[in-house]
């Protein structure tokens, strides 16, 4: 009897075992639980037991099964044995190689910055001070040489100009007259002149003698003697006188007093000429295209002479200044073509010279390049330029394409070359056997690099899949 959940249930099982009170046990009851091939019925219920040809097919089934299980292990077993007896045969991996040949030198692109600066700027004042009286243009206009930017006062200017046009219109008048010479009525004036006076010396030459004879004979006192000689001469020398006004009248004027006459004029055109510099000058004008960087003072102001007003500069011609090692400049020719990078864009160049001196600074040499006019529009002065150049490095190596490296030790790197396993195998189906070579990289250049060490000329390199590859492995050659 077995007791599930506080209730008393009855079984009764037909097999080997005689009844006991009506209730039959088999061999698994001692453990309370119904084994195989027992038949457990609720009380009032009846089973059939099983046959005995049910049981032996179950038995028949499972030697069958245990028979198979052993009979594919021993197959499994064998055939594990066969492969580890039978010779391995290798596998030959194919490869793509290159032939090396030696270089001695390569090309190496090298970038100069430098700055774009106007061919011209210009502080621009006037010669002269004064009063700045009209300001004709402002920051930032574009202007066009000759053409007036300010002005100052040139009131006192214009009063002196006229003084010095009126000296001269006399001094001028006078110098005609000495070139046209003397008038005849001059002439006849001057003779009439000269004979009164030699009538008047007769005169009183006469008078003189007559009072010499009376002091002589102390008829006369000594002052009418005295008047009389005294006015003889007076008179004569009024005489002298007359008579070389004369000749002169009569030669005419001497050529040395009508150059000088002539100096006096050319005297005071000059001056005339410098009033006019100055009222020329009293206006400033723009020596050159270009556009107003800086308005430096404004209407009014009374300026001293040199004195910024503007800042100009000649936006419209523009030059590249590139500093450049001292040995990369012998390769630009003057007048040759280069290509310079602004902003993004490349413009055509021509190489305009170079300094002869070397920037103490920045120890280098500078290189003046003239930029195409058609940048004028897209470049300003103080843009950074760059400047590209091919430069020739002297070292002996071999390029390879960067596939065919891998990392190595010690900061070398390594490549694997295919030398010919059999030397007498002369067919498209040789092998070869891979060896190493340690080398150092020189210079990458896009997809290839320059490299030196145990590298050999006509050494053949395997370009590509270097990780499937070790040294000693045999493989073969790809067309």
């Amino acid at each position: 009897m077995n007791e599930s959940n506080g209730t008393a249930t009855r079984h009764r099982v037909s097999g080997v075992f005689p009844k006991s009170n009506g209730i039959a046990f088999d061999r698994g009851e001692r453990s309370g639980n119904a084994s195989v091939g027992q038949t457990v019925l609720h009380e009032g219920r009846t089973a059939q037991p099983p046959g005995l040809g049910s049981i032996v097919r179950r038995v028949a089934i499972g030697v069958v099964a245990a028979i198979l299980v052993a009979g594919v292990s021993f197959v499994v077993l064998t055939n594990a044995e066969a492969e580890a007896e039978a010779p391995a045969t290798p596998r030959v991996l194919a490869v793509q190689t290159i032939s090396v040949e030696p270089v001695h030198s390569y090309q190496v692109a090298r970038e100069y910055t430098g700055a774009i600066v106007a061919r011209r700027t210009s502080q621009l004042g006037f010669e002269s001070a004064g009063k700045l009286e009209q300001i004709h243009f402002d920051e930032g206009d574009s202007v066009t040489a000759g053409t007036a930017l300010a002005s100052l006062d040139t009131e006192h200017l214009g009063t002196r100009r006229r003084q010095l046009v009126a000296r001269r219109a006399q001094s001028a008048a006078k110098l005609e007259e000495m070139v046209a010479g003397p008038r005849d009525e001059d002439i006849a004036a001057a003779r009439a002149r000269v004979e009164s006076l030699q009538a008047q010396v007769e005169l009183l030459r006469l008078q003189t003698a007559r009072h010499e004879r009376l002091f002589a004979q102390n008829a006369t006192s000594r002052d009418e003697y005295d008047q009389h000689a005294f006015g003889l001469k007076a008179r004569e020398s009024q005489l002298n006188e007359a008579q070389h006004n004369l000749e002169e009248l009569l030669n005419g004027t001497r050529k040395e007093q009508i150059e000088a006459q002539r100096a006096v004029v050319d005297e005071l055109e000059a001056a005339i000429a410098d009033v006019d510099v100055d009222l020329r000058k009293s206006t400033l004008e723009a020596p050159f295209d270009g556009t107003i960087g800086r308005r430096l003072v404004d209407d009014g102001t009374v300026v001293d002479a040199g004195q910024p007003i503007f800042r100009l500069v000649e936006d419209r011609a523009l030059e590249a200044r590139i500093g450049l090692p001292v040995h990369a400049t012998g390769g630009l020719v003057a007048e040759s073509f280069q290509r310079v990078r602004i902003g993004g864009q490349s413009f055509d160049a021509t190489v305009a010279g170079r300094f002869p001196e070397v920037d103490p600074a920045t120890r280098t040499r500078t290189v003046v390049l003239t930029l195409d006019a058609s940048a004028a529009g897209y470049v300003v002065h103080g843009q950074v330029a760059r400047l590209e150049l091919d430069e020739t490095v002297e070292a002996s190596g071999f390029w390879l394409p960067s596939t065919a490296l891998t990392k190595g030790a010690r900061g070398l790197w390594t490549c694997f070359v295919v030398v010919q396993a059999d030397p007498n195998d002369s067919t498209e189906r040789a092998s070869f056997r891979v060896e190493r070579r340690d080398v150092e990289v020189l210079h990458t250049e896009g997809e290839r690099v320059l490299v030196r060490g145990t590298l050999n000329s006509g050494d053949r390199v395997i370009t590509n899949g270097t990780h499937r590859v070790v040294p000693g492995q045999l493989v073969r050659l790809t067309k």
